[in-house]
């Protein structure tokens, strides 16, 4: 009960916490627009109201709904491993509610607005300029937590082995 509890808590912050940022960028910065909050860091990061109705990075445009589907597709899935996750697990809750709660933010943009909201631009100049959201950075995170539980679990394990046989052979 208590992963379940934890993972309804980070999907929860993490969906609500990005609807409310994309809420501020809507009311405060026209499309295109960008203020630097952080004047030091400009450019390479700034604030900058722009929209997506592909997948990350604007890859295939138009097909918003297709993408719109593959995240549904994706939390169902989710859910279903969460369910069989191992309750030992200390970062997975979290991790996964990252990933579905960045994933509902998301959806819930493509059904309200039949686009994403972005606004996080990060860019080195002549080099790379990308613009995301709260969302896609919760998924990324997420993901990378997923492996480094994934990691460290098969780290112990293997180093338990090792131990069992190293007893095993002592006798």
């Amino acid at each position: 009960m208590r992963k379940w509890l934890i993972l309804g808590g980070s999907m929860s912050v993490t969906a609500l916490a990005d609807q409310a940022s994309k809420q501020w960028i809507l009311a405060n910065l026209g499309v295109y627009e960008s203020a630097q909050p952080l004047p030091a860091l400009a450019p390479f990061f700034q604030l900058t109201r722009s929209s997506n109705t592909g997948a990350a990075f604007g890859i295939l445009p138009m097909a918003g709904d297709v993408f719109l589907v593959i995240a549904l597709l994706i939390i169902a899935g989710l859910l279903w491993y969460f369910r069989e996750a191992p309750a030992d697990g200390r970062l997975a809750p979290i991790a996964i509610g990252l990933v579905i709660g960045g994933a509902a933010g998301n959806v819930l943009d493509r059904l309200q607005h039949g686009h994403v909201i972005d606004f996080i631009h990060y860019q080195i100049p002549n080099l790379i300029s990308n613009v995301s959201n709260l969302a896609d950075h919760a998924i990324v995170f997420g993901v990378l937590l997923v492996i480094a539980e994934s990691l460290w679990r098969d780290y112990r394990e293997r180093r338990s082995q090792t131990a069992d046989a190293d007893a095993s052979g002592d006798n």
